[in-house]
């Protein structure tokens, strides 16, 4: 293989011009070498440099311009450079040493050699020159292009100085094993198994990190096989080591619970990349061992191990530092229904149990049954398929019941959507109607002002067309009701008297002068009453 054939990039011919102008040996080391001969597509290149990384980080950033974004880490010596899509670390070539209780190494400056010594394993100890003058040249002092080509996981060094340094590099021996598929060297595989404890100084957090990686291999199984093989994963996951063992009683016996969850685990990596998913398989049976039963008419029992597993989830989040968020419930609401699917497609397949199962699962219901599905293992293929036909009867159901209420949801939007309308069109006749009785009353009030100004003026108008009657005005002239003294008075109904209060009342032999102002229609009616009660009076004007 020509190597420079994968340096041709943009981002190396800078890399390789900065170094030679500032004389420091560099090259492309780690991962993204290794992953040139397996043919994986990697955007993350590690360079290591016999000198400053920082200082070079720097000035490859300048060259790049725009669009570049330089880090620096002061205390580990280290600066990365994100450019588009492409992060480059610079890192100065070191030596490392440690101490027994801690995986914090102490830090010297080195040659590329001290720096392939430090690492973990030999295919990630090659490296490549990317100074003009060894441009593409592979420095491989370990045999790690060997051991690629025969599939096997090997430390440089002795492993157990390489395990007992970093133990977190036990995981990493695990998980490059289960990712790339590749097998762990005896040597090294037996270092495993005698500084497993040492795994005990790593914190919860990088173990996590890396379970989470072996989860997310092609075959996941491997992983937590190797992990139990060097007996790493009964320090940390005792959980899962619990569910192993067959126990036999009265010749009838049980399943290995491991094994049978590992199995699960697989089938459902073929199906998902869903990483939550797969923790919720690893889980879905760790509630049998506590609820392991011997029945002697049945055999072994493990009634209600979903709901006792459910309940196990938050504790053992909280123990492996995983999120406790909606990832945790969700974890959790998988495992406590992992059975109902089971129960349904192992009797009559109903209309209300797969409502019930809808109704429950709600937006994971796909997921609940592609779990489900995962864990029928069983070894009597009459049973097996069985059950596979029943579980396709339910997803079938489950959709014929979706889209049932997905019509019966778009149905009441339109029922609901009517009834806003009606609600809209009834308020706005409402409001219609009480404008227009607004709009009456204003007009009501505007017409009695009108009518309440021209009475006002009509009656002002008649008051100045009147004349004043004066005392000073001759007695005969003036309306002077006389009465004589002892002439009996006719008897009459009292009229109604618009003066009242202006009248006098006459009174036995008496003459009254008075003067009266009012309407012609005022006067007329006092001459009238006058007249009728008797009373004589003189000249009215």
């Amino acid at each position: 293989m020509e190597l420079k054939e994968h340096f041709t990039n943009k981002i190396f011919n800078l890399i390789s011009k900065t170094a030679d102008e500032m004389g420091l040996e560099c090259y492309a080391v780690g991962g993204y070498v290794r992953d040139i001969f397996l043919n994986r597509p990697s955007k993350d290149i590690d360079i290591v440099v016999v000198g400053s990384g920082i200082e070079i980080a720097q000035a490859f950033g300048k060259k790049l311009g725009r669009g570049a974004h330089v880090s620096v880490f002061k205390n580990f010596g280290t600066a990365q450079v994100k450019y588009h899509d492409t992060e480059v670390e610079f890192v100065g070539a070191r030596k490392e040493s440690y101490s027994h209780d801690s995986r914090k190494p102490i830090v010297e400056n080195g040659t590329l050699e001290d720096d392939q010594n430090r690492r973990d394993f030999t295919i990630n100890a090659m490296a490549v020159c990317l100074n003009q003058a060894r441009f593409g040249e592979l420095v491989d002092p370990f045999g790690g292009m060997e051991d690629l080509k025969e599939r096997i996981i090997r430390t440089p060094l002795d492993p157990d100085i390489t395990f007992s340094d970093d133990p977190l590099r036990m995981m990493r021996c695990v998980r490059f094993a289960t990712q790339l598929n590749f097998y762990i060297e005896d040597e090294t595989f037996a270092a495993l198994e005698r500084n497993k404890e040492r795994i005990k100084i790593i914190s919860r957090e990088r173990i996590a990190d890396e379970l989470n990686k072996i989860l997310l291999s092609p075959i996941p199984s491997k992983g937590f096989v190797e992990l139990d093989r060097c007996g790493l994963l009964e320090l940390i996951f005792p959980e899962l080591t619990a569910l192993q063992g067959v126990e036999v009683r009265n010749g009838r016996a049980h399943k290995d619970n491991f094994y049978h969850t590992l199995e699960v685990v697989d089938n459902i990596s073929k199906v998902s990349n869903n990483l939550w998913l797969r923790w919720a398989t690893l889980l879905h049976d760790i509630g049998k061992p506590r609820t392991k039963r011997w029945e002697p008419k049945i055999g072994w029992t493990f009634h209600n191990h979903n709901f006792i597993g459910e309940k196990m989830i938050p504790d053992i989040f909280r123990k492996m530092k995983l999120p406790m968020n909606e990832k945790m419930k969700y974890v959790q609401k998988l495992v406590g229904l992992h059975m109902r699917p089971i129960v349904i497609a192992d009797d009559v397949v109903t209309d209300s149990a797969v409502r019930r199962l809808l109704f429950e699962a709600g937006d994971d219901i796909d997921d609940l049954m592609m779990l489900c599905e995962a864990d029928i293992t069983s070894k009597n293929e009459a049973r097996k398929q069985r059950f596979l036909d029943n579980f396709k009867l339910v997803r079938q159901k489950l959709k014929d019941l979706e889209e049932k209420l997905e019509a019966e949801r778009i149905q009441k939007e339109k029922a609901a959507e009517e009834r806003r309308r009606a609600e809209e069109a009834r308020k706005a006749e409402a409001e219609r109607i009480r404008k227009e009785e607004e709009q009456k009353e204003i007009e009501r009030q505007k017409k009695a002002e009108e009518e309440r100004i021209a009475t006002e003026k009509a009656e002002a108008e008649k008051k100045q067309s009147v004349p004043e009657m004066s005392q000073d005005v001759p007695t005969e002239q003036a309306a002077v009701p006389e009465k004589e003294e002892n002439v009996p008075t006719q008897e009459t109904e009292p009229a109604v008297d618009p003066f009242a209060q202006a009248r006098p009342v006459p009174e036995k032999k008496c003459r009254t002068k008075f003067f009266a102002i009012g309407t012609r229609d005022q006067l007329k009616a006092l001459v009238a009453y006058m007249k009728e009660s008797g009373i004589k009076y003189g000249k009215v004007e």
